[in-house]
């Protein structure tokens, strides 16, 4: 049975920074550090940059940017571009201002998710209002309100 006993189904997911800030919290640790050592945690430029503008200093800043190279990168490609302004279009004609309603970060993240068929973990609303102009799969680190 694929994923058995694995984190998360055994699925690789694109981990949002909204995911790893609560990657700590008692409730998910051990699920979070077991899918990061199964390869299960993939990152990307947006969610990279977000993660290393929290660093203290320099050596932080280095330390972090090393931990992270140590993950599966999804780049952003004009495959990626391009699948984020269509969603940003869909977005947009389902209703008034409906286009602000997410991130532009989080538009990103999602796409660059649809484009390397992986989904988005996360613990952030965006991504499920994302769903439905993008196809990737929304996966909470903990269920909606508990964190």
């Amino acid at each position: 049975m694929a994923g058995a006993g694995r984190p998360f189904g055994g699925h690789t997911y694109l981990a949002d920074s909204s995911a790893w800030s609560h990657a700590h919290d008692a409730r998910v640790r051990d699920e979070w550090s077991a899918a990061l050592r199964a390869g299960q945690i993939a990152t990307g430029p947006i969610v990279k940059l977000e993660l290393l503008y929290s660093a203290r200093d320099g050596a932080n800043f280095d330390q972090l940017e090393a931990d992270l190279s140590q993950l599966r990168d999804v780049p952003i490609t004009r495959s990626v571009t391009n699948a984020a302004l269509a969603a940003f279009c869909d977005l947009a004609h389902i209703g008034p201002l409906h286009h602000r309603s997410v991130s532009l970060p989080d538009l990103l993240i999602a796409a660059s998710a649809q484009d390397a068929a992986l989904g988005v973990l996360h613990y952030d609303e965006d991504f499920d209002v994302l769903t439905g102009v993008v196809g990737f799969e929304s996966r909470w680190i903990a269920p909606r309100g508990s964190l």
